[in-house]
């Protein structure tokens, strides 16, 4: 085939739409499923059960699909599954699931993935999410829709990130981070809102005003924290924004929450 370049290593059995491109020195293993239009520029790296969707872009010296750095790892048969439109840069690593975490790695459509990312084994990332370079994503972390992960930031196991939310460059982040929540520091803490995501994703001006005023309740001293969450819960009610920030906290949790 003319799309395949004759250097690349493609093991009988990967199945790659008539439309995808494989660039020079490609190695692809034998479980791993290419869709349309999708594009490898170079020597990509891509092993076990491994799914790319329709018109992503990999660039030069991405691995994905191989073994999960996880020590309880057995051999158990998981996968990787990316959505469409994803541009994955160069040198990013995404591992497969484990059989202690749904023995899948998720990745949803029109995600960016930067230069030398890491997504672990077990990650679920949602639609339109970015992580910017070297961005490390530590085993079984749930991300939100347009959630953006900042540069050379590291995110613990097991933590969840709401969707719209904003992570500030070299931030360590330990606790869950509320949707449209920023945050940012050594060890994160929650910093505000990422009003200006909401700004340029269009939400409306009086969803903007009720979420500003709901963290400031939901995040002041009067109380304890379940009395504030009822408080906010009964003034809101109305309001989709303030809805799924409590969704998020009422949920469950294994790291608590990312607090100011």
């Amino acid at each position: 085939m003319d799309n395949i370049h004759q250097t690349a290593v493609i093991e009988d059995g990967a199945t790659i739409h008539e439309t995808a491109e494989i660039g020079p020195y490609c190695v692809i293993g034998k479980d791993v499923s290419i869709g349309p239009g999708t594009v490898l520029k170079s020597h990509v790296a891509i092993a076990g059960k491994t799914t790319l969707g329709e018109g992503c872009s990999v660039f030069p010296f991405a691995s994905l699909g191989h073994l999960p750095q996880d020590l309880k790892f057995n051999g158990e048969l998981s996968e990787v599954q990316i959505g469409n439109n994803c541009v994955i840069r160069e040198h990013v690593t995404i591992n497969p699931g484990t059989e202690g975490g749904g023995s899948l790695t998720k990745i949803g459509n029109n995600c960016l993935i930067m230069v030398a990312a890491h997504i672990a084994h077990d990650c679920i990332l949602g639609n339109d999410v970015i992580l910017v370079n070297n961005a490390t994503l530590g085993g079984h972390v749930i991300i939100g829709d347009y959630a953006i992960i900042g540069g050379l930031s590291a995110v613990h196991q097991f933590v969840r990130i709401g969707s719209h939310a904003m992570v500030g460059g070299a931030s360590g982040v330990e606790t869950d981070i509320i949707p449209f929540g920023s945050a940012t520091g050594n060890r994160a803490v929650l910093s505000g809102l990422n009003l200006t995501g909401m700004k340029r994703r269009n939400f409306p001006r009086e969803e903007i005003h009720a979420l500003r005023n709901a963290y400031k309740m939901l995040f002041g001293d009067e109380g304890t924290f379940q009395d504030r969450i009822a408080l906010v819960t009964e003034k809101y009610p109305d309001s989709d924004v303030v809805k799924s920030v409590l969704d998020f906290i009422n949920g469950e949790t294994k790291r608590g929450f990312c607090q100011p």
